[in-house]
């Protein structure tokens, strides 16, 4: 799936070419800082800046026969440095390397899906706005309950969405760290202003304590995040599967001219991007356990998060910035179906009134709620088993309402207009 849909902007990324690039900007910064200090001479510095590149294939093949990553990439960059490689990953220790540059590349990826959010909060917004007074069925347990526009339905998107943003910031500042504080974070071979002039370069900032390694909560935060926002696309696209049901089909994602539902049946208009979404947020959702059980290693560090991290993180990043994607088309390109929408509200034949007519019993003829309840509850059971009355015609009928309620207390309880008389307050609360 990822290979075949991802974007390449977000892939590259996770490029082994990338990642390589940012090792070898913290290998020079690290001796620009001690050249600083008068530490290096400058003319092995520009040697070092002049020389510095790498070869992915050919580190690879020497990883094979080390076993040893960081290893193989220091042992083909120092081919082509030459002897002022000496200075290179003085002090330093695998971790400080792969674990600053894992926090480089995870903040080029949120910074890219921030992008992407962005994008979808503003069709959510104007998807809000359009369909504002629309009216609609509101539903609870899958059951017809109350009118309310289908404008709110994106307006609630939009406002998931906005909290999301916030949380993947939150994650970014979260995990824009790094640490060159050698073996176990002592500072036993380098010093602390090393680490914080090359960190000030990468636009991070330094961990404050760490062991070998980041302390893996900041990558759990950063998955789970990740997750949440996947589970929202998944909520969006789930209500639009259920809204394209057959029975309704009050709106329906984009199906392209020439684009098939089914090899069987040739009627079939599918909601297939939405499922993709919905598979897809579970992969995600999947991988940020993996970050929680990353959070305990031994002591001051183990390797058993590195092999998980390699493939959850960039899996997460890319399947998020793929669905991110597809719910964005999904919306831009909605089909809304105002007749069905009209249909499907009024086909419990009035029982979404029910309510009001329940309050205004209890209000009019002085009523306990219980005496209340019952009374409505029996006519509205008549009219789910017999389909060929509704709830205000059968009412009507029943003498305990009519010394109550008259007909034209009835007609005004059966309007549309009074469910949506705050529609405009809640727009002006979200500020849309």
């Amino acid at each position: 799936m990822i290979d075949r849909y991802s974007n390449p902007e977000i892939s590259k990324i996770w490029d082994l070419e990338n990642k390589f690039k940012i090792w070898t900007e913290i290998e020079i910064l690290a001796c620009e800082a001690r050249a600083n200090k008068g530490e290096i001479p400058f003319e092995d510095l520009e040697e070092i800046r002049k020389n510095a590149k790498f070869n992915v294939s050919e580190i690879l093949e020497i990883e094979a026969q080390v076993h040893h990553d960081v290893i193989a990439y220091l042992t083909n960059l120092n081919s082509y440095i030459g002897p002022a490689s000496r200075h290179v990953h003085y002090g330093l220790t695998s971790s400080d390397i792969g674990d600053t540059a894992l926090c480089v590349q995870m903040v080029q990826a949120m910074d890219h899906l921030l992008r992407r959010v962005d994008t979808l909060i503003e069709t959510t917004k104007a998807l809000a706005i359009k369909y504002k007074k629309l009216p609609c069925i509101g539903r609870s347990h899958g059951i017809h309950a109350e009118p309310m526009t289908l404008g709110l339905k994106f307006a609630l998107f939009y406002t998931e969405m906005l909290r999301n943003k916030q949380r993947m910031v939150d994650a970014r500042k979260q995990i824009a760290v790094g640490k060159l504080s050698g073996a176990v974070g002592t500072f036993s071979n380098t010093e602390p202003d090393i680490e914080k002039y090359v960190l000030s370069k990468l636009k991070l900032e330094p961990d404050l304590i760490a062991t070998q390694v980041i302390n893996r909560d900041r990558h759990a935060f950063y998955l789970s995040v990740l997750a949440i926002v996947a589970t929202s696309l998944d909520r969006m696209a789930q209500e639009i599967r259920l809204l394209q049901k057959t029975e309704g089909r009050e709106v329906e994602e984009p199906f392209a001219k020439g684009q098939k539902g089914s090899s069987a049946m040739p009627h079939k208009r599918n909601p297939v991007v939405c499922e993709r979404i919905c598979g897809i947020a579970r992969v995600i959702r999947s991988n940020a356990n993996v970050g929680f059980q990353d959070m305990p290693l031994w002591h001051e560090r183990d390797i058993s998060h590195s092999s998980a991290e390699r493939i959850v993180i960039p899996d997460s990043t890319i399947a998020l910035d793929y669905i991110l994607d597809k719910m964005n088309f999904v919306l831009s390109g909605i089909h809304v179906y105002p007749e069905n929408i009209e249909t499907t509200l009024n086909a419990t034949r009035g029982l979404i009134y029910s309510q009001k007519v329940l309050l205004h019993l209890i209000e009019r003829g002085n009523l306990s709620r219980e005496d209340a309840y019952t009374i409505v509850q029996e006519n509205a059971m008549y009219v789910w088993a017999n389909k060929d009355t509704d709830l205000k015609s059968k009412l009507r009928e029943d003498s305990r309402v009519e010394g109550i309620l008259t007909e034209r207390d009835l007609d005004e309880i059966f309007k549309l207009e009074p469910y949506l008389d705050k529609i405009d307050f809640l727009y002006k609360r979200l500020g849309i």
